[in-house]
């Protein structure tokens, strides 16, 4: 609002100003393309805008020559303000009615959604409630949202289904790029997909009518989700009502910038989850997340400690300098994730690594301490180890932590004394 300058303009608005691409009319002045005027408009509504609030008019535009009904409102991101306006042509005074009904339900639509998804305490339930508010609204049988990964496939991340509709989620990870090869195709072109018969697609899009056609999909519409204007994934609602399919592409384009925020923070949060968990090098749970694992175990479930002190880590800090003792420690909990990595892995202190197996028992535990052992020399690593294994998981933690470290340090004093080391020394 402050330049002027034009971000987008959806397909209709740019064929009517003559544009072939988002690209020849990003940037541009909004009063320079809408009004052909050199300054900006003296009817501009700026300083009226709120945030949350739609402010309506009528005007006629001559550049165009059409009576437009003029929805205008402000949204904030990134320290930025955007007005955003949407205008229905309304020359025509047959259909006006049927068009501003229809708009305004859409208005009642989106901001019953957003109303009660910003209640959520969190952004996973955000986008839960809002796939459910979608579904059941626009009388679907399964909403989703599918992200890009890091392998260049789509993982379905999120996903809402009526009742009796079966869950798909499971069985959408990491599909191929190749599927949704031509959906990304589009995708790059701002356009959306819509399929009101998924036979129109068997001969042009083999892979993905075969991948549509095991889910039972006759039906549906996806758009886009964009970050940055780049596509990162997409959403959308299977088996809608056909005769309601562009009604429902018009809804899913307007609340994709909402789940993209939305994920935005839900990728924040869970970042900051992780920071605040973790050791920042071994990336092994902290002691914040060993009580948190510690209160998840179930009561008479067996538990296995195995408590390691990584040895010559002072000398190797003092003598070859800490980013060697960085090295020997990343090597020693690669020793302990090789052996433990489905169960509890922790760094509680500076040269101690801690795992903790709940459901373990015994012998297995014994067997995995063995081979964790015997990697220790592969990977030029020395630790003291103290084992613990409870068959009843009564006793709470701090006993079996108390009893490991002793068995522990037993082991280190037996290291020293077999190798003639004085740890005074």
């Amino acid at each position: 609002m402050e330049t002027h300058e034009l971000v987008y303009m959806n397909r209709k608005t740019r064929e009517t100003y003559g544009f072939n691409s988002l690209e020849e009319a990003r940037g541009k002045m909004c009063y320079e393309v809408i009004q052909h005027s050199a300054a900006p408009c003296v009817l501009c509504n700026n300083p009226q805008l709120e945030e949350g609030e739609f402010k309506e008019w009528k005007y006629y535009n001559p550049i165009l020559d059409k009576h437009l009904m003029l929805k205008d409102t402000v949204i904030e991101q990134d320290g930025k303000r955007y007005r955003v306006e949407l205008a229905l042509d309304v020359s025509d005074e047959e259909k006006q009615g049927s068009l501003l009904q229809s708009y305004e339900n859409m208005e009642a639509f989106i901001n019953e959604g957003l109303r009660i998804t910003l209640q959520a305490p969190t952004p996973d339930q955000s986008l839960e409630i809002i796939l459910e508010y979608l579904g059941k609204a626009l009388s679907g049988e399964r909403t989703y949202i599918f992200e890009r990964n890091r392998f260049g496939n789509d993982d379905n991340t999120h996903e809402w289904v009526a009742n009796g509709v079966k869950p798909e989620k499971d069985n959408l990870q990491n599909v191929p790029s190749e599927v949704c090869e031509n959906w990304y195709r589009n995708f790059s072109e701002n356009k959306n997909i819509i399929i009101g018969d998924l036979e129109e697609i068997r001969e042009a899009d083999p892979l993905q009518y075969e991948n549509l056609k095991q889910q039972d999909i006759s039906s549906l519409v996806v758009v886009p989700l964009y970050d940055e204007q780049k596509v990162i994934g997409f959403y959308g609602v299977d088996n809608p009502p056909v005769k309601s399919l562009d009604y429902t592409s018009n809804m899913l384009q307007i609340m994709g910038h909402f789940i993209v925020s939305t994920l935005r923070r839900r990728n924040l949060v869970r970042e900051l989850e992780q920071m605040s968990y973790s050791d920042q090098l071994t990336k092994l749970g902290n002691r914040f997340a060993m009580e948190r694992y510690v209160a998840e175990v179930p009561r008479g479930a067996s538990f296995g400690v195995v408590y390691c002190d990584i040895t010559g880590l002072k000398k190797v800090n003092d003598t070859l300098g800490h980013q060697a003792g960085d090295q020997l420690i990343l090597r020693a909990a690669e020793v302990l994730r090789e052996e433990f990595s489905d169960y509890g892995l922790f760094r509680i202190g500076g040269d101690e690594l801690l795992a903790l197996c709940a459901g373990i028992d015994e012998a297995e535990l014994q067997q995995r301490v063995d081979n964790m052992k015997a990697d220790m020399e592969q990977k030029d690593v020395v630790m003291a180890v103290g084992t613990v294994w409870q068959k009843d998981w009564n006793l709470g933690p701090d006993i079996l932590l108390t009893e490991s470290k002793s068995r522990m340090y037993e082991e280190k004093a037996a290291y020293y004394k077999h190798n003639g080391i004085d740890r005074r020394h």
